[in-house]
């Protein structure tokens, strides 16, 4: 792989702040922030007094964990527009969740806020690799999803060629890789996997393709996940982070000298983690549920959105702005089995150190009388003969019980056994 450090003029003034100038900045713009919230907003108006907070309350950076939470379920009962802080006509674009679980969480976004958006993703891509002139393959969805629009205006933000793919049509994936030579690509970790093994269906060496740095996000992915795309791919293997409820992808991105965790871009958001049980805030370095605030955002700020996202806050290595962890999961997502909590990426992680087993896999949960079970499906790699796969599948349910402490029934499917996701893998399926 090539060496796609950026040289220190390559980036913007605050990534080359000290750590005093960026909390200056923070400081300033958490109080712009919380008052804009509060004279704009009814919700937060009313939220803070009923916690007592008030923004001229914010003298330091510490004195936000006065302030109350935002949850998704206020947001879904301010739908739509309830807790926009500018006129709607003031509104250039309107972003939305899927709203599968209920109504959707509608974010909106004035056209500073658009420009600030592309500009942060701009840096990002530029942080994981990317370089002005070079073309990106997008390969997530456009539409009220953020990721598909957010990476494109991003990568025209830095310079670069955009390809507008989206989501689907993996074969015709395949043929635009092959045939544009894109060197950047940005897609979910699970949908690259189903395009790496259509390449091999269509006899394509996915390690000589043009693609030289890879862009994934949208869902967790694990640290063995990585050296999976690296050695098929032979690129860099970068994670991106993000919320629609936040702005959309680009809160956060690794950066490709240090591959270590992503940095928080905290000149726009200020992180905090807190036990997912007590709101309590943790120090840095302790695991906990991630919690934002925005702080340059006009049309809909937001105070301590609680992401439902588990990781921990560490210091600064490529950039002065702390890190995140990669997300080890989500509260919403953790399976409570007999007991024990346990979360896909742990699965995932014990999958990708068995060769004989593919990363395709879901987690079905049901129950036999008063027990709850959990089955793994996975597929077997391509060439591996069923016999060998059975006994990996063995080799797992006793590596899952020795490491995680549950016990499980491990199903070992043919390749293309498990259904695949254009978007975000559905990894759980709860059929009790």
């Amino acid at each position: 792989m090539q060496d796609r450090s950026p040289r220190p003029e390559e980036l913007e003034p605050i990534e080359r702040a000290s750590v005093d100038e960026l909390r200056a900045l923070q400081r300033d713009r958490l109080r712009w922030s919380l008052r804009h919230a509060y004279d704009n907003v009814p919700h937060y108006r009313a939220a803070f007094d009923a916690a007592g907070a008030h923004p001229d309350d914010a003298r330091d950076l510490t004195d936000l964990a006065r302030f109350p939470f935002t949850t998704k379920a206020e947001l879904r009962d301010n739908y739509p527009f309830g807790m926009f802080a500018v006129p709607r006509e003031q509104v250039s674009r309107l972003h939305a969740s899927s709203g599968t679980t209920g109504r959707p969480t509608v974010v909106g976004y004035t056209s500073d806020d658009v420009r600030t958006w592309a500009r942060l993703m701009a840096r990002s891509i530029r942080a994981a690799g990317g370089r002005p002139g070079e073309k990106v393959h997008v390969a997530y969805g456009y539409g009220l999803f953020t990721g598909g629009l957010g990476a494109h205006y991003g990568a025209e933000e830095l310079g670069c060629t955009v390809i507008p793919v989206s989501g689907g049509m993996t074969e015709r994936q395949v043929m635009l890789i092959r045939d544009f030579e894109p060197d950047v690509i940005m897609v979910t970790p699970t949908y690259m996997l189903a395009i790496l093994d259509e390449m091999e269906r269509q006899g394509m060496d996915p390690r000589g393709c043009s693609l030289q740095v890879g862009i994934f996000g949208a869902e967790p992915w694990t640290a063995q996940m990585r050296r999976e795309m690296e050695q098929r791919l032979d690129l860099h293997a970068l994670d991106i982070y993000g919320l629609s409820e936040v702005m959309g992808p680009g809160v956060a991105v690794e950066c490709v000298e240090t591959k270590d965790g992503l940095h928080v871009w905290e000149d726009h958001f200020y992180p905090e983690i807190i036990d997912p049980d007590t709101g309590e805030v943790l120090p840095d370095g302790e695991v906990g549920e991630l919690v934002l605030t925005s702080l340059s955002k006009q049309a809909m700020p937001v105070v301590r959105y609680r992401t439902r996202d588990l990781t921990r806050l560490l210091p600064g290595t490529a950039r002065p702005m702390r890190r995140i962890e990669k997300i080890t999961g989500r509260t919403d997502d953790m399976i409570i089995l007999r007991g024990v909590n346990l979360f896909p990426s742990q699965i995932e992680e014990l999958i990708l150190r068995t060769p004989e087993l593919s990363p395709h896999f879901q987690c079905l949960l049901g129950r036999q009388g008063r027990m709850d079970t959990l089955t793994v499906r996975v597929e077997r790699r391509a060439g591996v003969e069923p016999a060998a796969a059975e006994r990996a599948g063995a080799t797992l349910a006793g590596q899952v019980k020795n490491t995680i402490g549950v016990s499980i029934e491990v199903e070992v499917l043919a390749p293309d056994g498990v259904e695949r996701s254009m978007g975000k893998m559905r990894r759980i399926v709860d059929g009790r």
